[in-house]
This record gives structure tokens, sequence and C-alpha cells, in this order.
């Protein structure tokens, strides 16, 4: 029983994985370089300032929320259209806000996306343990959910960080959750036909 992570298993629940994993590892890429580049901002933007990181995030959280809701509106029944939707309207919620309240978003900046990674991290681990019956690599999206977790209560529990801190810490996070969508779509790349 002891399967590579990279075997998909046969079945109804290993073809509707076979159709999401063709039509979502483009996100996941996509998804993925955008964190990334993100990150890359975050950490070279010279003399960056909270309501700098403030608009990088809300153009961050734009990106990602019109590619989560144009992969659930085209996607494909056996896919899972509720979480992308669910990811994709909190990041155009998120987008708005800074849009229209930069002020308030940047006051709250630390709230706001500690909220938005916990709800992240809990779709994501709901997502995986869906997933799990399809595929044995589900852990790698049940840690990056659990990720997203860790680092929402992580700035909920220390909201007075200081900004170079916060930085620091919202760059690191944003690497690691891009590579990991890039490594989850290169490895969807190789384990479906």
């Amino acid at each position: 029983m002891n399967k590579l992570p990279s075997q998909i298993t046969t079945g109804s629940d290993g073809e509707a994985f076979e159709a999401a994993a063709s039509d979502y590892r483009r996100l996941l890429l996509l998804r993925g370089m955008a964190a990334l580049l993100f990150a890359f901002l975050v950490f070279f933007w010279p003399k960056l300032t909270l309501t700098g990181l403030a608009m990088l995030w809300g153009g961050y959280s734009l990106v990602d929320g019109v590619l989560a809701l144009v992969a659930a509106i085209v996607g494909r029944g056996g896919a899972p259209r509720l979480w992308l939707g669910l990811i994709g309207s909190a990041g155009l919620v998120c987008a708005a806000g800074t849009l229209f309240a930069l002020d308030d978003v940047t006051a709250h900046l630390v709230g706001i996306i500690s909220i938005w990674a916990i709800t992240i991290g809990a779709m994501q681990v709901w997502a995986a343990l869906e997933l799990r019956k399809a595929v044995d690599g589900h852990w790698i999206l049940v840690l990056d959910g659990l990720g997203a977790l860790l680092f929402g209560l992580a700035l909920a529990f220390w909201p007075d960080l200081r900004a170079e801190a916060l930085l620091w810490l919202i760059g690191w996070f944003a690497a690691a959750v891009g590579s990991l969508l890039v490594s989850v779509g290169y490895w969807l790349g190789r384990t479906t036909p």
C-alpha cells in the first residue's frame, strides 16, 4: 500500500483528479509565480513602506483572486470549483479593500493578512483532505495549508511587529507558498498524462 507520492489511484476518484490536475496545473504555476514575484518585490523594493506593502499585497490579492475565480468558472465538474471560488472571492475582497480604503487597510494590514492567511489555509487543508482519496501526495497541499494557518495565527498573536520584521515575515511566507505552488504544479505535470 506504500505508493510513491507521484502515483495516482485509479477509478472514478483518480480520473476526477487527473481531469482537475490537467486543468489546474497552470493555475498552480501562475499563482506560485505571482507569489514569488510578490516575495521578490517585498525583499528588493528599496525602502518599502507599510503603505507600499499594502499596495503590493492588494495587487497580489487581485492577481491571485482573478486566477482562482477564472479557474473556478471554467473548471470541469470534477475540479475543486467551490474551493477555488472561495479563494478567488477572498482575494478580490482584499484587493477591493486595498483599492477603496488604502489608509484603513494600511492601519490594519497585519490583521487583514492574518485573517486572509487563516481562511486560505483552512480552505487548502479542506481541499487536500478531499483529494486524499485520489492522490497519495495530498500531504503537500496539507503542508501548504498548515503553513498558511500557522502564518496567520502568528500574525494574529503578534500584531505589533516592527515594520522590518513584518516585511521579512510576509516575504518569506510568500516565497514559501510560491515555491510550493510551483512545485505542486510541476509535480502534477509529471504525474498526469
